[in-house]
């Protein structure tokens, strides 16, 4: 079982989510968040140093099977890159998922992705 990750540009959610179901893949949580990546500039103001200003992103995590994760990354990558790619399209975090545990009937494992 795996963990994917994927920090992604606040207008690609719809076309994510519209990929991911096209490849079968429907329980995703979705949740706004505000990072900095690849900017390593600071800004002037008033003659001290500040820090950029953090940017609105959109986090999806997705629990799926081995199987699935392929699938899922093709998925995100077909629909959140803008054009070519640009900076700030987003990156993917793949993790090793321990357990999985559904509340309702107690099942664990995969069977309860």
């Amino acid at each position: 079982m795996k963990l994917i990750t994927a920090i992604i540009q606040p207008d690609k959610l719809d076309e994510v989510r519209e990929s991911l179901i096209r490849n079968e893949i429907y329980r995703i949580t979705v949740n706004r968040c505000t990072g900095r990546g690849q900017a390593d500039v600071t800004d002037l103001y008033r003659g001290q140093e500040v820090a950029p200003d953090l940017i609105s992103k959109v986090r999806l995590d997705i629990a799926c099977n081995d199987d699935f994760v392929d699938i899922a990354v093709k998925a995100i990558l077909a629909a959140a890159r803008h054009g070519e790619g640009e900076i700030g399209d987003g990156k993917i975090f793949i993790t090793n998922l321990e357990e999985c545990i559904r509340i309702r009937t107690g099942q664990t494992g995969g069977a309860a992705i």
